[in-house]
């Protein structure tokens, strides 16, 4: 049993200890997926199809993003969205990968035990980055966007330290409560180091670069004009909790006027419209509770748009990406990549699957090398598989890809198909493979699988699948076509 000294101060961690905490303990998933994110940018031959796959591998994420792709803030055009694939063409790759930070960042948040102060800071960072984002199209900024995402991730280490911050958060509110010092001694007081410390610390452990970082590093000295849009967004929502009957208020909407020569009567209708849409984005992030904060007496905004995917049964949404693909298949000049990443996502979610595959046949055509892999958990970003194809005797994917017919395998049915190499790498489980085609050129395999849910695989999936792939088959036939 532990003994425990009265009136004793535990040891203070370091800024290094917090970081390392927060960044692998208390926030993974957002660490993976910025790690992913960081990799697509850095490679210029990445682009919508390894974006929609970092997307594709959680379904919440997958499920956030097109709500947020639906709704009349991001799709003022209400063009109807169903698939992450679509939504990367209609929305674009840039916008949707800061859509993508934000979703992950409160999908790690959020799942923590938050108490009032981090709802709190919340509540300030979606306010701040919609009213940013207001001033941003106002001055003709030419990335909205990224004005939005730095005004929502500019306070990172304030927010993420009020939601995993346990008895140093407890001890540092009650100081703060006391009123005896102002905040930044008191942070020095309790934690060894300021907030905006780190802030700074997290953003470069998890590599954030452009305006975030730029926004980030520069508390206090501010020259950048993008950057003084954030930082307004912030003061615009530090005026409007204090009130029109500040003093802060007036030269507010001066400095905002003169940015963007809109009246003061139009200055003050559009913040009042952005509160609104600020509450209603909070409450597609899931934060419900920094909804209410950013606008306690408004009607409770319930928004119904952008439930399309999740709330869609399975058929109704192969319905609707059958129609996408058949549009896809009737332009004049045929993306084969989007028809290929709209088919998988088709199969991924439209039959219910846990894990989907798309593996190219290699020149040598001694192996396969995926292109596409969704939903493999324990697969790292970096990694790619390779399927040796195995003749003698013959393994799954040599069944495959030397047929033109969809298979269903199943390790009791064909045990001698699963051979040692293939369990290593995707294990042993009921599946269905086919083979996609260029004339009588095999070009490579679509696997898919249940594998974590166990779900039995039925004969109506069987064909679905069938039928998607056929389609596959049906658009390398054009392309060969259109290329000659």
């Amino acid at each position: 049993m532990s003994t425990h000294v009265a009136g004793a101060v535990p040891e203070k961690k370091t800024l290094a200890e917090w970081t390392v905490a927060l960044r692998e303990r208390d926030m993974p998933v957002f660490s993976n997926t910025v790690q992913a994110i960081n990799t697509i940018i850095e490679d210029e031959k990445k682009g919508a199809m390894e974006m929609a796959t970092v997307i594709l591998q959680d379904p919440n994420l997958t499920a956030r993003i097109l709500k947020l792709s639906n709704s009349s803030y991001f799709n003022p055009g209400r063009r109807k969205i169903i698939t992450v694939t679509r939504a990367i063409v209609i929305i674009g790759i840039d916008v949707i990968r800061e859509m993508v930070l934000a979703c992950a960042f409160f999908e790690a948040i959020l799942s923590a035990s938050n108490k009032n102060r981090a709802h709190e800071e919340i509540a300030r960072a979606i306010h701040s980055a919609v009213q940013a984002k207001y001033l941003a199209i106002a001055t003709q900024d030419p990335f909205p966007e990224e004005v939005f995402i730095a005004a929502l991730l500019q306070n990172i280490g304030h927010i993420a330290f009020w939601c995993f911050s346990g008895e140093e958060g407890d001890r540092l509110r009650d100081l703060l409560d006391e009123g005896t010092m102002n905040q930044q001694a008191a942070e020095r007081e309790v934690l060894g180091f300021k907030l905006t410390d780190l802030d700074v610390a997290l953003c470069k452990s998890w590599n954030l670069k452009g305006l975030i970082e730029e926004t980030v590093s520069k508390h206090g000295r501010v020259r950048e004009p993008r950057v003084k849009l954030v930082h307004l967004g912030c003061e615009v929502v530090n005026v409007l909790k204090d009130g029109e009957e500040s003093r802060q208020y007036p030269a507010c909407l001066e400095k905002i006027a003169s940015l963007t020569g809109q009246t003061r009567a139009d200055i003050e209708a559009q913040l009042q419209k952005n509160t609104e849409s600020a509450a209603s984005i909070a409450r597609q992030f899931g934060a419900t509770e920094a909804a209410e904060l950013i606008q306690r007496k408004a009607r409770e905004l319930i928004d119904h748009e952008g439930a399309l995917a999740s709330q869609m049964d399975r058929s109704e949404l192969q319905v609707q990406v059958l129609r996408d693909i058949s549009g896809i298949l009737s332009t004049r000049r045929l993306d084969i990549n989007l028809l290929l990443e709209t088919i998988m996502e088709g199969i991924q979610r439209g039959l219910g699957m846990d894990r989907t595959l798309f593996a190219a046949l290699s020149s040598d055509r001694s192996m396969l090398q995926e292109k596409v892999a969704l939903g493999w958990r324990d697969k790292r970003y970096a990694h790619r598989f390779t399927l040796p194809l195995v003749a003698s005797p013959p393994n799954l994917f040599h069944k495959a890809i030397f047929s033109p017919e969809a298979h269903w395998f199943t390790p009791e049915g064909q045990p001698a198909l699963y051979s040692p190499a293939d369990v290593d790498r995707i294990g042993r489980h009921p599946c269905f493979v086919m083979s996609l085609h260029s004339g009588d050129k095999p070009v490579g395999v679509v696997y898919a699988d249940r594998a974590y849910s166990e779900e039995p695989l039925s004969q109506e999936a069987f064909r679905a699948f069938e039928h998607f792939v056929q389609q596959g088959n049906i658009g390398l036939t054009l392309y060969r076509l259109q290329g000659s």
